[in-house]
Formats: structure tokens, sequence, C-alpha cells
């Protein structure tokens, strides 16, 4: 069997394992990698380098950072924050969707959401407000949140290293041309047309919440050295030309200085590695090589640009793309998504001669449009019983967003990143 036929199978396994999910995530990646290893389609050397890339030792380096914020409470007193603005529905949703999209953007998105659910919860209880209209604003901000920075989720560095791998430079806020238009769209649909589809109800009192912890016996000084830390680390990544470190390194560095100042203990910060990313994003990695090296890839490429015909416009490409990894996206997870469709999207570039910043932007960012399922994205799942939500009500809420989030990418990445130079 030849190495293309094997890479080939491989990823149909992985396809129908992630929207399958009877295997966990990570050793679904983890199977091929190592498949593709004992079949020959990859060295040893190559298949574990994949594990030890530069864009996965930043997302580890990023966990422990993050997670100082959500152990000192810090992340709790910023999202306590829209109190303060709180004087009606519209602004409270709108206060909400801004902190909850800005911390998005530099800690996990899935993390905030947990971390600010209960917070959210507790306003509404407190305010006579219903929750069913204030969690969903809450969850999909924290998806549009992601998009700013490439740190804000996991499948942005999958992006970031796709481009890595061509010798196409990257930036800090690489998604953020697209990602802070998306929020603020977000923001506004809400406010003039989402309103509309939230339901009235107030959520399940029978679901149990997790109660918010009790922050009162952590020193300031810790929550202080939290934020601190967060924020040099972001400048350090913004600079990383100017500076001369890398942002690897910069996010490594804080992670260290998080543990040594003891605001974080090294149990905290090993805790607060999620394997399952690390996991999935190396055996994706080298699922990806595979495909690349093997041509794999190409033979999917050339397929789907033949059934566009001959000399397809790019932009058709484009929408074909987008809506590929939409759909898919709203069935499996985000993450797993967008590691398959990235090295399709950066084939199918290379067969138009085309600049595939466009494409593969254009993929990270449908991989985040899981608005129309509860089962589209973690933070969707979290709050079904705490919103009193049915399927349908993700559906009315969340295909409009996605049709706002298509049309503004299809729109304006082609201006911000022309397919012909």
């Amino acid at each position: 069997m030849s190495p293309t036929t094997i890479t080939l199978l491989f990823l149909a396994f992985a396809i129908v394992s992630f929207i399958l999910e009877k295997i966990p995530l990570g050793l679904t990646a983890t199977i091929c990698a190592l498949g593709l290893t004992l079949t020959g389609v990859l060295d040893v050397s190559t298949t574990f380098s994949q594990y030890v890339n530069s864009n996965v030792i930043l997302c580890i380096g990023m966990f422990v950072v993050g997670q100082a914020l959500f152990e000192t409470g810090m992340a709790n007193k910023i999202g306590g924050l829209v109190t303060k603005f709180a004087k009606t529905e519209k602004m409270l949703i709108i206060a909400i969707m801004v902190i909850v999209g800005v911390m998005s953007g530099f800690l996990s998105n899935t993390g905030t959401a947990a971390v600010l659910i209960p917070v959210v919860c507790g306003i509404a209880d407190e305010s006579g407000y219903s929750r069913s209209r204030l969690l969903m604003p809450l969850v999909f901000a924290a998806a549009l949140g992601g998009n700013i920075s490439i740190i804000g989720a996991p499948g942005n560095l999958m992006g970031v290293n796709a481009l890595q791998e061509l010798g196409i430079a990257t930036s800090f806020f690489m998604y953020a041309p697209v990602g802070i238009p998306m929020l603020i769209l977000g923001i506004v649909y809400f406010i003039l047309i989402g309103y509309k589809f939230l339901p009235e109800g107030t959520g399940s009192s029978a679901e149990k919440i997790e109660k918010q912890r009790d922050f009162s016996e952590v020193p300031q000084w810790k929550q202080i050295i939290s934020l601190v830390i967060l924020i040099c680390v972001i400048l350090a990544m913004i600079f990383e030309k100017q500076i001369g470190v890398s942002i690897q390194v910069s996010a490594c560095v804080g992670a260290v200085i998080l543990v040594l100042t003891g605001v974080l203990s090294e149990k905290e910060a090993l805790n607060s590695i999620d394997l399952k990313v690390v996991l999935l994003f190396g055996g994706s990695l080298s699922l990806a090589k595979a495909l690349d090296t093997t041509g794999a890839g190409t033979l999917i490429a050339d397929k789907i640009v033949g059934l566009l015909g001959t000399d397809p416009n790019p932009i058709i490409l484009l929408l074909v793309i987008f809506i590929v990894t939409c759909t898919l996206t709203n069935f499996m997870s985000n993450t797993a998504t967008t590691a398959l469709m990235v090295p399709i999207a950066v084939s199918l570039a290379n067969g138009l001669g085309a600049d595939p910043r466009a494409v593969v932007i254009a993929t990270v960012i449908a991989g985040s449009c899981a608005y129309a399922t509860p089962i589209g994205m973690p933070a969707n799942t979290m709050v079904v019983g705490l919103g009193g939500y049915k399927f349908n009500d993700y559906v009315k809420s969340g295909l409009p967003l996605i049709l706002v989030s298509f049309v503004f990418c299809m729109v304006m990445l082609p201006i911000i990143f022309p397919f012909y130079p």
C-alpha cells in the first residue's frame, strides 16, 4: 500500500473518530501519529518533533499563565466589572460580551467562559434578568474573542504553524484585522437582532451550578502579579521582533516566574496544562506533515479544484472551505476540525498558486463558528441546562451569526490578504 493511500486512510479514520467521539480526541490524533510511524510514512524523529513543536510549547506556556488569573480570582474580579455597567438588559449583554470577548483573546476561551458563567448566573439571579438571555451571548463572545490573537484558541496556532511551515511571517495579532471587527459585529448583532431570538425562560433551577470560589483569602499581591505577568507576556509577544525574544520563550518565562514567585504551585501549574489539547495538537501536526510529504493533501485539493471546474476563482475556494469547515465544526471539536482542514486549505491555495493566508485564516475563523448546535464547542454545552436551552435555540441565535461572519469574511479577507499580491 502506498504512503499516500495509508495517509488518506488515517485521515478518514480521524474524521470519523472526531465526529463520533467514541475515542478521546487526543488519543485519536496519537493513534494517527503512531500509525503513520509504524507504517513507515513518517520516521520517528519527524513524528515526535511535532509534539515539541514551538507552537505546542507556546500553548503549554499560556495554559500556565492563563491559569494564574483563574486560580487567584483575578478573572472573577475582572468579570465582576460587568455589574457596574448593567443598567438595562442590553447594556448588560454588551458589557458581558466585551469583557468575555477581550479576555478570550488572551486566555483560554473555554476557560474564560467556565469562570464567568457562575458570575453571570449570579448577576442574573440578583438583578432579575433571565439567565437564558445572558448566557448565550457570553459563550458566543468567548468564541468570537478567541479570534483576536494567535493564542485565543488552539486552532489559531495550527493556522500560524501552517503558514510558518511555508515560510510566511506571522504576528501576534495576525487574526485581529478580522477577529476584532467580527467581535464588534457579534455584539451589534445581539443588540439589534440576536436578542429577539433569545428564549425567555429563566433556566433550570434544578440544574446545579458550580459555586463561585471564595478568593477572599488569596493575597492581593498574587492577583496583581498574575495580571502583571499576563500583560508583560502579551507585550513581549507583540514586540517579539524588537526585543529579540520568541513568543514561545516569553510564555515559558512568564510561567516560570509565576511558579518561582509562589503565585502558582508546581502542582497547580502542571495541572493547568491540558494534555488533551497537547496530544491533539501534536498528533494532528503529524497527520498534517504526512498529508504534505506524501502528496495526499495535494491529491485531495486537486479533486476539490476539479469539482470546482477549470481555473476556479479563489473566492469560490474560500467559500467552499468556509462552508465545509463551518459545517463540520458544529458537530465535532472545533480544534479537531481546524486541525483537519488547515492542511487541506493550504494545499488548495498552493494548487491555485494563491497566497494561502486568506484561506488559512478563513479556515480558522470558520472553525470557531460553532454557534448553531449545543455540542459545537464546550462552552455551548456548559450552559444548556443553566439557560434552559433547546437545540433550536442555538439554531435560531447561531445561524444568523454564522451568516454575518461568513459574509464579512468573504468580503474582507480577500481585501486584507489578497490572493495574488
